[in-house]
């Protein structure tokens, strides 16, 4: 019995000092790691204040206001085609071609459009190919104004369907073309909508000045509502490489990215200026520099298609010929501003007026004009059946002529490309003839002329000039384009019938003077039979180096 009371101590005895070495070691483990975070959290930041988040603030400025405002009245469009089975094999990369070929020496494409297209076409069957772009609501009924390139084929034929998406609604409402217009790159759709809709205010755009504040609002790379701001950087601005007739953009450098076409460019107060139509771009991105098509123009065009159905341009019925450098060619002739006459459409209204072929168009309506885009720009904004006083020059006589504005379309009815886009026709090279007796010219043309041919001399409007045979590498006539076969006909407006002409035209001249030869070029005509010619008349000008 003692025995076992023993034991029972001494087991009592051993638990209750493990219970006491445990309980030891927890607190003095406890008081360690506390020392340790205590040391810890004072090395890192001792005297360190927990940041406090206050209670949200809307902070508004104009942007904001602007934003929430115009959020409902911008909307995204999407649209898909089944390219044709012919198109596919034609231009199996599509997207390529139109985003990357370009003219600018500098590699700089200036007439990118900013919507995402589809995979490029590969061989086999036809894939349908998507695109997306955006829009803006201008009517309570659903007329939206967009870019033409968003609802068209790399064709520019109309898509198969287009689908439109408000700010806030996922439902997709499918769009109906009105109308469209190539020129100026603007399209009129239509949907109806299930809600009221809000369309936006439209501006003034002859009001704009550099300087002024910007906003585009957009769906770039399909992120629907995206407003970006910067400011006007350039009004009127012209772009290389635009194979569209319509120019003098409003320049920006809003960001603008692909999916921004055909949406609004914006002033301070929320009015619509512009419509976003393309950017410079090297490398197909945004890079600073946007154009909008003024709205102005956007809104006439608008008009015209609601109410005609398409858009009725004024013409006069003249066009003009190639022409590589024509400041320096009105130079030569005396002149810093105008358009020299090249053809009159027979009757058309100029040639009805009295105008004719080599009359130089200094002005309309007592303003004057600077080139023959001006001309084009400022006739197809009149209304037709209006009067115009066209001043010109001609051989030196101040002439000014009423002049009644027809359709384009009417008085170029039998050319429905010149009735789109008054522009010469294509040129083809002519090649080189051997010719014999020639003389060679003075060095300040390097050519060797030679009396021309009475097959020649048919070709010439006025029946007189003389035939290059050489032209002398790297001298002013290779420099301005000169080539071999070509006919002069006048130098500075001096009639050329012998090689005297030309050398009694040089003995009159100096270093550093401009020259403008009007020459008639043999083009071999691809619609013809092979032995055929036709012929082409141009102006090559340069200035005399003056060493």
């Amino acid at each position: 019995m003692k025995l076992f009371e023993k034991m029972r101590q001494q087991k009592f005895l051993s638990t209750t000092l493990l219970l006491i070495t445990l309980s030891v070691g927890i607190v003095i483990g406890t008081l360690v790691n506390t020392g340790v975070n205590a040391a810890h959290g004072q090395q890192v930041a001792p005297d360190a204040t927990p940041l406090v988040i206050p209670q949200a603030q809307p902070m508004g400025n104009e942007f904001t206001k602007l934003a929430k405002k115009m959020e409902p009245s911008v909307v995204n469009i999407t649209a898909d085609y089944m390219p044709k089975q012919e198109q596919a094999r034609a231009n199996p990369h599509t997207q390529r071609d139109q985003d990357e070929d370009g003219d600018d020496s500098n590699g700089m494409d200036l007439f990118k459009k900013f919507f995402g297209r589809g995979a490029p076409g590969q061989e086999g069957p036809p894939m349908k190919r998507e695109q997306s772009g955006t829009g803006f609501l201008v009517d309570k009924n659903g007329y939206i104004i967009t870019n033409q390139h968003v609802v068209s084929d790399a064709q520019g034929n109309p898509v198969d369907h287009i689908l439109v998406k408000l700010h806030g609604d996922s439902t997709e409402y499918r769009a109906r073309l009105i109308g469209s217009d190539r020129e100026s790159d603007i399209a009129v759709i239509k949907i109806d909508s299930k809600r009221p809709v809000t369309p936006v205010m439209i501006g003034n755009s002859d009001g704009v000045q550099v300087g002024d504040w910007a906003v585009a609002i957009g769906s770039p790379f399909g992120l629907e509502a995206t407003v970006t701001a910067g400011i006007v950087s350039a009004t009127g601005r012209d772009v290389p490489g635009n194979d569209k007739q319509f120019q003098h953009f409003i320049q920006t450098d809003a960001a603008i990215n692909p999916g921004n076409s055909g949406g609004p460019l914006l002033n301070i107060q929320g009015e619509v200026i512009g419509v976003n139509t393309m950017i410079a771009t090297q490398n197909g991105g945004y890079q600073g520099i946007g154009f909008a098509v003024p709205i102005n123009s956007g809104a006439r065009v608008f008009n015209d298609i609601i109410q005609e159905g398409r858009v009725m341009r004024g013409s006069i019925g003249v066009q003009w010929m190639r022409n590589d450098n024509p400041q320096v060619t009105l130079k030569a002739l005396g002149f810093d501003h105008g358009q020299i006459v090249g053809t009159v459409k027979k009757g058309g209204p100029a040639d009805k007026a009295g105008i004719k072929e080599q009359d130089i168009i200094l002005g309309l309506n007592g303003q004057p004009i600077k080139d023959g885009e001006e001309l084009i720009s400022r006739v197809s904004d009149m209304p037709i059946g209006s009067q115009v006083s066209v001043d010109v020059d001609r051989d030196g006589k101040k002439m000014a002529f009423k002049v009644a504005v027809a359709d384009r379309m009417e008085v170029w009815a039998e050319n429905p490309a010149v009735g789109a886009i008054p522009k010469p026709s294509a040129e083809e090279n002519a090649k080189p003839d051997t010719a014999a007796h020639a003389t060679p010219g003075d060095i300040k043309f390097g050519i060797y002329p030679r009396p021309v041919s009475e097959e020649e001399r048919a070709m010439t409007p006025d029946k007189h000039g003389v035939t290059v045979t050489r032209v002398e590498p790297g001298s002013f006539a290779d420099e301005v384009g000169m080539m071999e076969h070509d006919i002069i006909i006048a130098v500075n407006r001096q009639p050329v019938s012998s090689v005297d002409d030309i050398r009694k035209v040089q003995q009159a001249l100096k270093p550093g003077d401009a020259v403008a030869f009007r020459v008639v070029r043999p083009v071999r005509s691809l619609r013809r039979s092979a032995a055929a010619n036709d012929s082409e008349t141009m102006y090559l000008s340069g200035t005399l180096p003056e060493n």
